[in-house]
């Protein structure tokens, strides 16, 4: 059998549609090689595309399709959302249309119709999609009060310049409420709104927003988020859930600290700890199985110690 004629950059490594091999003077023919994969109608990948392309895929769908955006469940994957979104690991892709036009109809695809503000659809690397706000609010029928919260807090989160290349949230709380009060009736806004009651600014992870709603839930004082505390010789420490009433720090502790180096600084943070009199609750992935109920027993027996008790009612 004849070897098939390589395809020009960028369509040897990427999904396309038609009209893109087209446009650079590929063959009919070409097109029809057993060696492209046929996702959905207008679209070819080549055999050796990778198992990242998700975003991708998603752009020549999205563009073979008039007034569309990625969106939903894909828009939640490519945006790289925290929190528990069922059925997000699906193989379709998700595209929205707005609603004054039919809704897509083609193999592999899950299509949505939605009223659309022209600021609630952008470019991502030549992909339209759903702003993160936005989809934050399309996924809100689908998903918990709780895990639509870890995504606000994911969202409204502060950078921190010495770790990250941006310096400003991906939103506010105030566009996320706006979001809401563009939409009321919108499937899943009521959860939404309870989310955003819940969401509060400085969580640094999801295991960390968790952890504060079992705190509160469990009727604890509400904990300050990665606040600055001044400890003992100047040492100054920025713990992940705090009490400084009570004198008492909560610190999550995931995969990360498992490393040789983070280690000898996990010992230095508890050293300054001890010698500051406060006490440090050590949390792990283990403690935060059936809602987090023995990571909330740690805190509770730390602050009882301190003087805490369920009738003092939740610090300022």
């Amino acid at each position: 059998m004849r070897p098939a004629i390589p395809l020009p950059e960028p369509l040897d490594t990427a999904p396309f549609t038609i009209g893109d091999a087209l446009g650079v003077g590929v063959s009919y023919g070409r097109l029809r090689n057993t060696q492209l994969a046929r996702p959905s109608r207008g679209i070819r990948i080549p055999e050796h595309d990778g198992e990242d392309g998700l975003a991708l895929l998603a752009a020549p769908l999205s563009r073979v399709t008039e007034f569309s955006a990625a969106a939903h469940a894909t828009a939640f994957r490519i945006w790289e959302f925290p929190g528990f979104l069922p059925g997000a690991d699906g193989p379709n892709i998700h595209i929205s249309r707005p609603d004054t036009v039919a809704v897509t109809r083609r193999r592999g695809v899950v299509g949505h119709r939605a009223q659309f503000f022209e600021d609630e659809v952008c470019r991502l690397n030549g992909l339209r999609i759903t702003t993160r706000a936005r989809t934050w609010l399309d996924v809100s029928r689908k998903m918990s009060v709780d895990e639509l919260t870890v995504v606000a807090d994911h969202l409204i989160r502060i950078p921190r310049p010495q770790f990250e290349v941006r310096s400003e949230p991906y939103a506010t709380l105030a566009e996320l409420a706006q979001m809401l009060d563009r939409h009321k009736g919108t499937p899943g806004i009521r959860k939404a709104r309870l989310a955003l009651e819940q969401a509060r600014l400085g969580s640094d992870s999801a295991p960390e927003t968790r952890l504060r709603l079992a705190i509160v839930r469990a009727g604890l004082p509400e904990p300050v988020l990665n606040g600055r505390v001044d400890l003992a010789d100047g040492a100054g420490r920025e713990p992940d859930l705090s009490f400084p009433e009570y004198r008492v720090a909560a610190e999550y502790e995931g995969e990360g600290h498992s490393d040789p180096d983070q280690i000898i600084r996990d010992i230095s943070r508890e050293e300054d700890f001890i010698r500051a009199d406060w006490i440090q609750v050590r949390i792990s992935k283990r403690h935060m199985v059936n809602d987090a109920k023995t990571a909330v027993a740690k805190i509770r027996a730390a602050l009882l110690s301190r003087g805490w008790s369920p009738r003092s009612g939740p610090t300022e």
